[in-house]
């Protein structure tokens, strides 16, 4: 791993905010979801939440720019799930939704642990998540239309989000745990390593502070060794005289 590729690693895991996330309600169209995911890598998210109306949906990296290598998305069968498993884990839940009721939403506190709730590109956020919410948000508009694409809205919310919370100095401290940075720093540092222990079966060994690998001998003798399962090669057939 090069020393510029190991500091821009811990850079995005200092700058990371587990207590920020976002949740997308039936939200379907893979454009809309890239464009969320990398507007929540951006910001720090950590870990993305969604309810998906297919179990095969997914974001590739064309769409992505490869934000899903960082942020990992967590998939719920129902709205309810998902909410009552933010709930639990001390988040606010806050949701965009046009209503009376509604805020502006540069009035929210985003500096609590703050998940934001995305709706369906038609019908918008579904009557439970509604429901179930903490608080509704809206974003002002004086034009003739009256929202905003899907991906537009969160990262506006997203970006507020940060705001506040840089305002307050809650980016640049670590607050992911050692052995999931561990891992990603493996990961994303060595992936022909990665790959292999995964084929091999071998425990992902540790990081050092300059971004090298600490492993012992019988480590990389393992590496060395061919896969247990690869095909070994023919022998050429002797040739009667």
């Amino acid at each position: 791993m090069s020393p510029e590729r190991f500091a821009r690693i811990n850079e995005m895991l200092d700058n990371r905010q587990p207590d920020l996330t976002v949740l997308l309600d039936q939200v379907h169209k893979t454009n809309n979801i890239a464009a969320v995911l990398r507007s929540a890598d951006a910001v720090g998210v950590h870990q993305l939440h969604a309810v998906w109306p297919e179990s095969a949906m997914r974001v590739s990296g064309n769409t992505a720019s490869g934000s899903q290598q960082w942020v990992k998305t967590l998939r719920h069968q129902t709205v309810t799930d998902a909410i009552t498993a933010l709930k639990a884990d001390g988040m606010q839940v806050v949701v965009t939704n046009f209503s009376p009721n509604a805020k502006d939403f540069r009035e929210i506190d985003y500096t609590k642990p703050t998940a934001i709730v995305l709706g369906h590109e038609k019908n918008g956020v579904s009557d439970e998540a509604v429901r179930l919410a903490d608080a509704e948000v809206i974003i002002p508009m004086v034009g003739m239309v009256q929202s905003l694409n899907v991906s537009v809205a969160g990262a506006l919310v997203l970006f507020e989000a940060e705001r506040q919370r840089r305002a307050t100095g809650m980016y640049g401290n670590r607050k992911l745990p050692e052995d999931y940075c561990q891992k990603l720093l493996f990961e994303q540092g060595h992936p022909i390593y990665a790959k292999a222990c995964r084929r091999k079966g071998l425990v992902y060994p540790a990081i050092d502070e300059t971004g090298q690998i600490i492993a012992p001998p019988d480590w990389w003798q393992k590496m060395r060794e061919a896969d247990p399962d690869s095909p070994r090669p023919e022998r050429g057939r002797q040739r009667r005289m």
